[in-house]
């Protein structure tokens, strides 16, 4: 499973303490189908890598099966 999200932190070089995501999409084929709604975006994440275990929870997956990147 692919995602790509976008968070609080307006420069990606850059990981602050905390960032809370914005919108998280999940690539479907060719498409991307925004699953946002799916996670708690109030919640402040500490690093891609919690993110990344969250959502495996969320989606009964392997952690290794999942993609992640920021834009």
């Amino acid at each position: 499973m692919n995602f790509t999200f976008s968070s609080s932190c307006h420069d990606a070089a850059v990981e602050p303490a905390t960032f809370q995501v914005r919108q998280i999409w999940q690539q479907v084929d060719d498409c991307h189908q925004d699953v946002s709604h799916l996670i708690d975006r109030s919640y402040r994440y500490h690093s891609v890598r919690e993110l990344r275990w969250h959502l495996a929870d969320r989606f009964s997956r392997p952690i290794r099966s999942l993609a992640l990147s920021r834009v």
